[in-house]
């Protein structure tokens, strides 16, 4: 059992890091409008915005954010990857 769980916990620990490294190249692109709307920025987008749709509902709520020039979702979601990441 001690197996299995290390294995689980590697395969989660990876994938939270290639979550991490697509949401960094996503946010380097954005910075580089060219790059929007090619395959590699779709492909980011369509993996990573089911991670950050919740949070972006949840900050939308607060009327004090809606108008805040940086997407504090973005920030919000890749520091939770963070700390899911640590707790492995």
């Amino acid at each position: 059992m001690t197996y299995i769980s290390y294995l689980l916990r590697q395969v989660a620990w990876s994938l939270i890091s290639i979550l991490q490294l697509m949401m960094l190249v996503r946010a380097i692109m954005s910075w580089f409008p060219q790059t929007q709307g090619g395959r590699l920025h779709q492909a980011l987008v369509f993996f990573t915005e089911p991670i950050i749709m919740p949070f972006r509902a949840l900050l939308g709520r607060i009327p004090a954010l809606r108008g805040f020039p940086l997407d504090l979702s973005f920030l919000l979601a890749y520091m939770v990857l963070i700390l899911l990441e640590t707790m492995l």
